[in-house]
């Protein structure tokens, strides 16, 4: 009688953590970009009554990864994320557990669905000598990052590249074999950077979250290069690429047909009405309340990817000022909304059902 007690006391247990394993290996993430810059301007962030370092108060709630970018030559002030601020940021998530994820944005600025600048000193280059400086320069970007003690446990290599990269060489759909040399060339230099440490996943990074012929479109000409990968990575706005439903159709299929782990590795929602989404009916109340609500029904969206292949989520800048704070984790004051503690049911313990 004993033993069927400790039997079901244990199926109770089970219940009551449905994702525990899933939970330990998902990707709980956010892009903090811009934060150590809004510290350094007097930005304090507050949980409550409580004011922390940002990192610290994303740690508290279960964060275990950070999302950083890094630019070639950033010359805009507004625009901080060169290396040593970028290595300066990776430094300080490492100190409190966190894994990193590198974006390399390969452009002076922004690198996105609507542009994909080549860098003013390689616009003169032939395609043969800008493969060459992709490589030189990942490479010693990675070697930095690996010296300092922060070598990256994934990297981008591009941003957003469903339309190619390095205008107008690479852009698609006009340029794939161009655009698949840079590819290439910056998965061979994060290889050559790493020397002997652990090498980085490598994931490619496409807009499309929720536009399944757009991913087939993309993968299925792809991997005609026999391009090394291993994560594909998703940006998904649904003012911009779909219903949930789309997605999780679209992760369905890219987890079925590829074989890869999936991450929704861009997202974000607004916590008030704003002018973006003013025209259009979104799917949950753009409140602090509906925010909190979205992320939570992404997350469960990702985690019920087949074959166990959703592998995480990001949150795209929940630290940021200015005039997107209206999507952030803060408000104008700094004080934490409830989509702060979206990720607690997940990463905290709760009661054993023993």
């Amino acid at each position: 009688m004993k033993h069927w007690i400790w039997m079901l006391a244990a199926a109770g247990w089970l219940v009551a953590f449905p994702s525990a394993s899933l939970a330990a290996d998902f990707a709980f993430g956010a892009d903090l970009s811009f934060l150590k810059q809004a510290e350094e301007q007097g930005r304090v962030f507050r949980d409550g009554t409580n004011a922390a370092p940002g990192l610290q108060l994303f740690r508290n709630h279960g964060y275990n990864w950070v999302r950083l970018r890094l630019f070639v030559d950033p010359v805009d002030s507004r625009l901080p994320n060169n290396l040593a601020y970028t290595l300066a940021l990776a430094r300080d998530a490492k100190k409190l557990g966190f894994k990193f994820l590198l974006d390399f944005h390969y452009a002076n600025a922004w690198a996105d669905p609507a542009k994909q600048p080549t860098p003013v000193t390689w616009t003169n280059l032939s395609t043969a000598e800008r493969v060459d400086a992709v490589f030189a320069y990942t490479r010693d970007s990675i070697a930095a990052f690996r010296e300092a003690g922060v070598l990256p446990d994934m990297v981008q290599v591009g941003n957003e590249v469903t339309v190619g990269m390095l205008w107008p060489d690479g852009k698609l759909p006009d340029h794939w074999d161009q655009f698949a040399q840079y590819l290439y060339a910056g998965i061979n230099g994060v290889d050559a950077g790493r020397g002997n440490g652990r090498r980085p996943k490598i994931m490619i990074h496409v807009d499309c979250g929720g536009n399944r012929a757009k991913t087939r479109w993309f993968f299925d000409k792809l991997n005609t290069y026999d391009v090394p990968y291993d994560v594909i990575g998703f940006s998904y706005y649904p003012w911009w690429h779909g219903s949930l439903t789309d997605l999780r159709e679209n992760l369905a299929f890219t987890a079925r047909t590829y074989g890869k782990d999936v991450i929704v590795v861009e997202t974000a929602y607004y916590w008030r009405p704003n002018r973006e989404t003013a025209n259009r009916p979104e799917p949950f109340p753009e409140t602090p309340a509906g925010q909190r609500q979205f992320l939570e029904e992404l997350t469960r969206t990702v985690m019920e990817t087949p074959d166990g292949r959703g592998q995480g989520v990001f949150w795209w800048e929940p630290a940021v000022t200015g005039g997107l704070v209206g999507r952030g984790f803060f408000d104008e004051q700094g004080q934490a909304l409830p989509v702060l503690s979206a990720f607690d049911a997940w990463t905290r313990p709760g009661r054993r059902g023993d």
